[in-house]
């Protein structure tokens, strides 16, 4: 099993004392966000755990803890953008905050576990294309030696930050001024001894030398684990998603980043810095359970195959 830490809020940022927890009771629970009363009790020993994909903004909190997970392999996917707190607002400074941070857990779990992510990338009369070109280059200098990877991906609309991305008057951008921005930030990577490749991407970048990946990137687990991994394509994500299946451990509307494009935030109901029923001892993620809940146990197993 590939367990996904987390689409759908930042662990590492905000809850890493409860997930370290969970690993160390050997389970955890996850609601069911499409059946409010469905939980599901997930095994977290490292025998059925092949490896952990974290998504974050900010692990700073966890990068002393890493030791911790020393049973488990485990990679990272960091966002780290040129936007400002107008757009992501629970972000600390970029340049003196969180390129050091990005240089502190590479360095600490090396460069190959530390995949750098640029997105989405939208436009507007404050992050115009060449705006981005700048920050870019600014980030990939800083981050050269630092990571292999860097992914893209523009951004896309949702239910969730329709209003949102409405009220940040965004530039309708066409394909090719998309192209052409793209193969652009593309060379200043490649300066910087990173390889870029985009994320579910509906527009082909290919033609621009930018190949698609996957967050939950078979490859690099079978590295990491120095086994194959004996998984089918992730049927819970979109078409052009290609990540292989992952279990995902998170809760909707829990995350305070207070990212103005995010989907997994519903911004009627939750506002940065909320407060949300938080308990880092309890088996689920800011809530608990309740009268009428029903709790099964996940079937889960390995993967792996062993390499002859």
């Amino acid at each position: 099993m590939i367990l996904s830490v987390s689409r759908r809020t930042d662990i590492p940022n905000y809850y890493s004392d409860w997930f370290i927890n969970r690993l160390k009771e050997g389970f955890l629970y996850v609601r069911n966000p499409m059946n409010v009363h469905q939980i599901s009790e997930i095994d977290l020993s490292p025998e059925v755990v092949d490896c952990i994909v974290f998504w974050t903004k900010n692990p700073e909190p966890m990068i002393e803890r890493l030791d911790e997970l020393e049973d488990y392999p485990f990679y990272f996917q960091f966002t780290l953008t040129g936007y400002g707190e107008d757009i992501e607002r629970g972000v600390p400074h970029k340049k003196d905050v969180m390129i050091p941070v990005f240089q502190k857990l590479a360095g600490k779990i090396g460069k190959e576990r530390v995949i750098w992510r640029y997105d989405p990338i939208l436009f507007n009369h404050r992050y115009t294309p060449e705006y981005h070109r700048s920050a870019f280059s600014q980030i990939a200098r800083a981050l050269s030696g630092y990571t292999d990877r860097c992914v893209i991906s523009f951004v896309d609309v949702y239910a969730k930050n329709k209003k949102k991305l409405e009220a940040l008057r965004l530039s309708d951008a066409g394909n090719e001024q998309k192209l052409g921005f793209a193969a652009d930030i593309r060379r200043i990577a490649e300066e910087n001894g990173i390889e870029m490749m985009c994320c579910a991407e509906q527009l082909d970048l290919q033609q621009c030398g930018i190949r698609r990946s996957s967050c939950i990137d078979r490859g690099l687990i079978e590295t990491l684990t120095g086994c194959r991994i004996r998984a089918g394509k992730d049927r819970n994500q979109r078409e052009e998603c290609g990540c292989i299946e992952s279990v995902e451990v998170g809760t909707y509307d829990t995350c305070r980043n207070g990212c103005q494009y995010c989907y997994a935030v519903d911004s009627r109901r939750v506002g940065v810095g909320q407060a949300v029923p938080y308990d880092p001892d309890s088996p689920l993620l800011c809530g608990k359970v309740m009268e009428g809940d029903r709790i099964s146990k996940r079937t889960v197993r390995s993967l792996k195959i062993a390499i002859e």
